[in-house]
């Protein structure tokens, strides 16, 4: 209960009809709904977010993937050392993460643009996909693999139609963390972010600094009912408890 009384305390503030934050709100309305859903600025920035989720959540499976595979299924020296390298963005704190790439990007003079922003959060979000389809490797049998391919299937038909459908649900979920983690991160973003460009969490940051309004509430609100409905799904469906 603690831990949900700030949600709670957003939800409620969303609701009200006054032009300021007040909890508990002072009557009932969705205008503040209706406002940041007909908001170009919002709708722009909600929709360069899900560009940039949905290219960096495919990039970190195909990339994870590949990655998963070879430490699981292959003799890969220093495997160890590469895994630990791969999970190194779980551990390092994400601002010191976004400096580094800022003063990289800076370097080579790609800072501003969609493909090093992609980048970026694929970096952030490749170790949920590799955890997941680690999971889910282990727990599968390589003789079927072999099986395959002692009837006449090449290594990427077997991978393609006997390994890839086992490993579904790790996969799914990698893909749902990933996404998540992208659309709402803000500690990359911010630091990586154009100026003709925004995503919408970074939109809702700059907002805040010019003043709260109850439109914050709401579109925090929708962003939070939109993550908790992902991890629902993904709960139900494969059941993502068993890669966290």
């Amino acid at each position: 209960m603690f831990l949900q009384i700030p949600v709670i305390v957003v939800v409620l503030a969303s609701l009200t009809t006054t032009s300021y934050l007040t909890v508990p709100p002072e009557g009932l309305s969705l205008r503040w709904y209706v406002d940041v859903l007909s908001d170009e600025a919002y709708l722009e920035a909600a929709f360069f977010s899900l560009i940039l989720a949905v290219c960096a959540t495919v990039i970190s499976l195909i990339l994870g993937t590949a990655a998963a595979y070879a430490l699981v299924r292959r003799s890969v020296p220093g495997a160890e050392a590469i895994s630990s390298a791969l999970m190194a963005p779980l551990v390092f704190p994400a601002v010191v993460i976004a400096v580094a790439l800022l003063q990289y990007y800076t370097l080579i003079g790609v800072r501003g643009s969609f493909l090093s922003l992609a980048l970026a959060h694929t970096l952030i979000t490749v170790p949920y996909v590799v955890r997941s389809l680690l999971a889910s490797l282990g727990g599968t049998d390589p003789a079927l693999e072999d099986a395959a391919c002692t009837l006449g299937a090449n290594r990427f038909t077997a991978f393609r139609l006997v390994t890839l459908p086992l490993i579904r649900p790790g996969l799914v979920a990698g893909a749902i963390f990933s996404f998540i983690v992208s659309f709402d991160n803000v500690p990359v973003s911010i630091f990586l972010v154009s100026v003709r460009q925004t995503t919408l969490p970074v939109k809702i940051f700059s907002a805040v600094e010019h003043g709260i309004d109850p439109g914050i509430a709401a579109i925090s609100t929708l962003l939070i009912m939109a993550t908790g409905l992902f991890l629902v799904i993904a709960e139900r469906w494969v059941g993502f408890h068993r890669f966290a």
